[in-house]
Order: C-alpha cells, then sequence, then structure tokens
C-alpha cells in the first residue's frame, strides 16, 4: 500500500475515483476544494493498493497539524465502495504512518454526516474508538428523512398562507450578487458580525463548475429580492448552505414560504433535506429559536463530528485482528 500527496498530475484520477466512491459529494472534486486554494496549505492524500486508487483524503496542514480540509463543510476518507473493513484498517493506518514520517503530531478528522454515505460507512468511527481519537467538537444539524417525513407544523403552515396573501414569489435563479449584496452580507453582519464564507464571485464560480449540485431560490414581493437560500444538492441530501431574509421576514411568512416549496416541491425526491446546524460557539450551544423552527418542519437531529487523532497511535491497530 502507498500514500501519496495530490498534486496536479492527479487531478483525473482522483475526480474519477470521487464519482464512484460510497460517501463522497461533489465537495471532494478539485474544482470545488481548489477555488480558495490560496487560503490553505493542500495536503491531499491519495493511498493505492497494487497501484489502483482505494482511498483518498482532502486535506490541508498548518505547521505540525492536518486538517480534514477546513475549506469544506464535511470531511473524512473518501473510500471505494468495495473496500471491506481490514483494508479500510489499513489504509487509515498507513496515513498515519505517513503523517509521521512528515514531522505531523495531531490529525483533526472531520467526519461526513451520514445522511450523504451512498452505503455504510462507519468503518473510520469504529477505527477512531480504537486509536483512542479525543472528540473535540459536536455540531448539531437538523434532517427531514423524506420517506419518513412527519407533517409540518400548523405554525410554519400559517407563515405560508401569509406568503400567498402578500403575492410572495419563489424564483430558481443563476444570479447571485442581489441575494448576497441585499440580504445575506447585511444580515451576518448585523446579527453575527461575519460574513458569508463564500462571496458572491466564489459562489458564481462554483455554481457555473457545479450547475447540478448548486442551487439559488429567491423570494420576491413585488419584484424586490426579501429572502432566499442557496442549496448544496448531492446524491442523497438537499443541504441549505446559506439562508437569510429581510427584517419583515415573519410578517410576509417569507421563509416559511419558501422551505415549505423547497421541501414539498423541489426537493421531495431526495434521501434527506438538511437545514445545516444550529450552534454557536464552536457546537457548545445551541440557538434555540433557530432550532425550533427547523423542527417545526419535521426535521430532527444529526450529529457533524469533529476528532483530533495523534498518529503515532497507529500503533494501536497492530493488534486489532485476532
Amino acid at each position: 500500500m502507498e500514500v501519496i500527496q495530490y498534486s496536479e498530475t492527479y487531478k483525473t484520477v482522483w475526480d474519477d475515483f470521487v464519482k464512484n466512491t460510497k460517501n463522497g459529494t461533489f465537495l471532494f472534486y478539485r474544482d470545488f476544494m481548489e477555488y480558495h486554494s490560496d487560503r490553505f496549505q493542500d495536503f491531499s492524500l491519495m493511498v493505492f493498493q497494487d497501484k489502483k486508487l482505494i482511498a483518498l483524503l482532502p486535506a490541508n496542514r498548518q505547521g505540525d497539524k492536518v486538517f480534514s480540509h477546513q475549506g469544506l463543510t464535511y470531511g473524512g476518507l473518501g473510500l471505494s465502495k468495495k473496500i471491506k473493513f481490514e483494508v479500510v484498517t489499513a489504509v487509515l493506518k498507513n496515513i498515519l504512518v505517513y503523517l509521521c514520517e512528515n514531522k505531523i503530531n495531531s490529525f483533526i478528522l472531520k467526519l461526513m454526516p451520514k445522511i450523504y454515505n451512498l452505503y455504510p460507512s462507519d468503518e473510520i468511527d469504529y477505527l477512531l474508538f480504537i486509536l483512542k481519537a479525543n472528540l473535540l467538537r459536536r455540531d448539531l444539524s437538523a434532517s427531514i428523512k423524506n420517506s419518513e417525513a412527519l407533517r409540518i407544523q400548523s405554525n410554519r403552515i400559517e407563515g405560508v398562507k401569509k406568503a400567498k396573501k402578500q403575492n410572495l414569489e419563489i424564483h430558481k435563479v443563476t444570479e447571485f450578487d442581489g441575494f448576497w449584496e441585499n440580504i445575506l452580507i447585511p444580515n451576518l453582519a448585523e446579527t453575527h458580525q461575519a460574513k458569508p464564507v463564500h462571496t458572491a464571485a466564489e459562489i458564481k464560480y462554483l455554481q457555473r463548475n457545479f450547475p447540478e449540485n448548486i442551487h439559488q431560490y429567491n423570494v420576491l414581493k413585488e419584484g424586490v429580492i426579501v429572502g432566499g437560500a442557496t442549496i448544496f444538492e448531492t446524491k442523497t441530501v438537499a443541504h441549505v448552505q446559506y439562508i437569510s431574509a429581510d427584517k419583515n421576514k415573519q410578517q410576509l411568512g417569507t421563509l416559511d414560504y419558501l422551505f415549505w416549496h423547497l421541501i414539498e416541491n423541489e426537493f421531495s425526491h431526495k434521501a434527506y433535506f438538511d437545514f445545516g446546524t444550529s450552534n454557536e460557539q464552536g457546537g457548545k450551544v445551541i440557538n434555540k429559536g433557530l432550532l425550533y423552527w427547523k423542527e417545526a418542519f419535521g426535521a430532527r437531529g444529526v450529529v457533524h463530528d469533529f476528532y483530533e487523532v495523534n498518529p503515532q497511535h497507529h500503533l494501536l491497530l497492530n493488534t486489532l485482528f485476532i
């Protein structure tokens, strides 16, 4: 088994493998990962067995630490569909040995939430237990399982009725500037003293490269944008990347109407509709009102886990099998 650090010459090999992983999404494609390459020192790894790629790790390096790529919403290892547990163990062991050889003292692994997996893919979770990994952080997202969807609560339906009376309109668009400049950026600045992870130029670049995966929905009143949402679509999940509305959202029912439409009409064919996390302060507190609003649509908890692994603990895997 051989571990190789990714370079541009492997782009086609990397992308072709992502297409056929049991747990990879379009975020793992190099064109997505590299839109912000100036912000991160890439340290992505590829694992070959008999010259065949069997696993990959989107990652970046900071000093003596390697992170499951910090520019991605989620991460972990991309694994082939046919890979079995003993080989997964060897993959992770070889990665940890490689990190030791490159003087890495800490490996921060951001696991992919299970709703994104095409096949059961908990091998790494188990191995983290054997490696005595430290759970650094756990965020709580909220997702709807469409095959067993709960009834949307009446208070959300009242918002939908309100919006219809106000003649609000929902438009799917390929233009992002209006939502970004007039709604999203001002709201994040006022509420959280923050900026969107993506600039308008970046999200437009990504949407051009991934038109089947990135969607923008705006809510208009008399031709003026009053709210919107940016959706990242994978094979199993419609994930809300951004959501925002103007100060009149309660009176207009803006977001109730938009998300009723997205859940019932646009993405009912997906296995899951994911609202995203409701955490603040590194996962340690929950925005109660935000989570309540999501749960009123029938969403329930899904965790996002962050682990720290000591690469030298690869020795613990030597006695795993009997």
